[in-house]
């Protein structure tokens, strides 16, 4: 099982347990609010220290940062490794943004499923290979 396997909830088979346990369903948060900048790389610049705190959540795989300087919104896309994680972390980021002075911000929770998200080219998200390299395996000849 390799590190990505681990951060989305998934874990090795257990001799005897028959998959009775299911591994903890990956968990997707997506922020809305009003912005008004900065943006681009002076809000790179400004947002050093959030990013690297908000890299080191725990339970966190990965976030997108998002910004639309013509509506004057932004937001980030998040991937927990289950809704626990996204649960604590909504409850953090809500009480920071609102700190910030930030008002009307929007966030909506949803289960993903990996299995149609796998073969939408997730796959690197969720640690699975993508579509080029199972094409690759698929087509590959053994020489002895």
């Amino acid at each position: 099982m390799n590190e990505l396997d681990t951060r989305i909830g998934r874990r090795r088979p257990v001799p005897g347990d028959r998959g009775v346990r299911r591994a903890a369903m990956p968990t997707a948060l997506l922020f809305r609010f009003p912005f008004p900048g900065p943006w681009g790389e002076e809000l790179a610049q400004a947002s050093q220290a959030l990013a690297s705190d908000i890299a080191n959540q725990e339970g966190l795989v990965w976030k997108i940062w998002l910004e639309d300087r013509e509506t004057e919104q932004a937001g980030g896309i998040y991937l927990f490794e289950d809704a626990a994680a996204a649960s604590r972390y909504r409850e953090k980021h809500e009480r920071r943004l609102a700190s910030m002075g930030l008002t009307g911000v929007v966030v909506d929770a949803f289960s993903v499923n990996t299995e149609l998200s796998v073969l939408t080219m997730a796959r690197a998200a969720l640690g699975e290979p993508n579509a080029s390299e199972i094409l690759s395996m698929a087509t590959m000849t053994i020489r002895p």
